[in-house]
């Protein structure tokens, strides 16, 4: 008897591991991106359900069992704070169900832009948020173009910080565009500025803005020349488009042949939409990391879910990413 359990034993140890398939699973505003995602990556979404009070509160419920298994659940957390609040549920529910990986993969990871104190007596909401995925059950996480770098270091676990430049890069070189000058908004996209035209071979101009206040720009000058050249105007968000809108018009002025902007993530709130077609910008090119809510002739959407699906894959399979990382 022994001997025969030390042969099936043996047995068991000798035959090659298969690594299970993960599940995938989606937040309810980013269903039609987690369903491309899927897709991309060869599966189905899994079956999660909301029930929902008459007061406003949900509970998420996996209809399938997630014991041991590597699951992703995908949403971007842009406001308002249900689309976190959804997340972090699921994260919950996601660790109170046995699962053995947890990856929250946030196309947009919102409340970004509060990541330092700039004022007293005000939070680090980007530093609350990274603490509150992990205390939720978060093993990892995979995002896109955070607001600032830095971010990252406020999470205590693994964080694959992708970016759309291998997005927008063969995008942009497809337009064959001559004179080709990239531009920065702000000075604190210079960098990103600095490294679009560095892949590029061309020119790169910043602008300078004061705010009067939150989305209020005072007064804002063109560090740079931009007479004869296709200007495209790189960012990672268009919130208002207050910002993007007044460069283009700016460039216009100062003698531009055409301003082009691409940014990762379309907030488009408040009368976005009304400023980007009233603007001289020829185009605005995001990506779906967010749903847009209308349709404009002036904004190309570029879809993420290739990027992530394969991501998620080399994540899965314990895999290099780094030639994701064009930048």
């Amino acid at each position: 008897m022994k001997s025969r359990v030390s042969i099936n034993a043996l047995t068991i140890l000798s035959m090659p591991y298969q690594v299970p398939e993960p599940k995938i699973f989606a937040c309810t505003q980013s269903t039609v991106l987690a369903e491309k995602i899927a897709k991309s990556y060869g599966a189905d979404l899994g079956n999660v359900h909301f029930s929902r009070y008459s007061d406003g509160e949900f509970q998420p419920s996996f209809e399938e069992s997630v014991r041991g298994a590597r699951i992703f659940i995908i949403g971007s957390t842009n406001p308002s704070s249900e689309n976190l609040m959804e997340m972090l549920l699921m994260l919950d529910a996601a660790k109170r169900a046995s699962a053995r990986h947890i990856t929250a993969v946030m196309p947009y990871f919102g409340w970004a832009r509060q990541d330092r104190k700039d004022k007293p007596r005000v939070p680090i909401a980007a530093k609350l948020v990274a603490k509150m995925l992990e205390a939720a059950g978060a093993t990892r996480i995979i995002t896109m173009d955070l607001h600032a770098d830095q971010i990252q270091g406020f999470f205590e676990k693994p964080v694959d910080h992708l970016f759309a430049s291998t997005l927008f890069l063969p995008y942009l070189k497809k337009l064959n565009l001559d004179n080709l000058t990239i531009a920065s908004p702000d000075m604190g996209g210079s960098k990103r500025a600095y490294a679009y035209s560095k892949a590029l071979e061309c020119d790169v101009v910043i602008c300078y803005k004061q705010r009067a206040k939150a989305n209020v720009i005072s007064h804002m000058e063109l560090i740079g020349d931009v007479q004869g050249k296709n200007v495209v105007l790189v960012d990672d968000m268009v919130d208002t488009a207050g910002t993007l809108t007044k460069a283009a018009d700016l460039m216009r002025e100062r003698g531009a042949l055409s301003v082009r902007a691409i940014t990762t993530h379309g907030l488009l709130s408040g009368n976005a939409y009304k400023k980007i077609e009233e603007s001289k910008l020829l185009e605005l090119i995001i990506t779906d990391s967010i749903p847009i809510t209308k349709d404009s002739e002036k904004i190309k959407v570029l879809s993420c879910a290739e990027l992530f699906a394969d991501v998620m894959h080399r994540v899965h399979h314990n895999t290099s990413i780094s030639s994701k990382f064009l930048m």
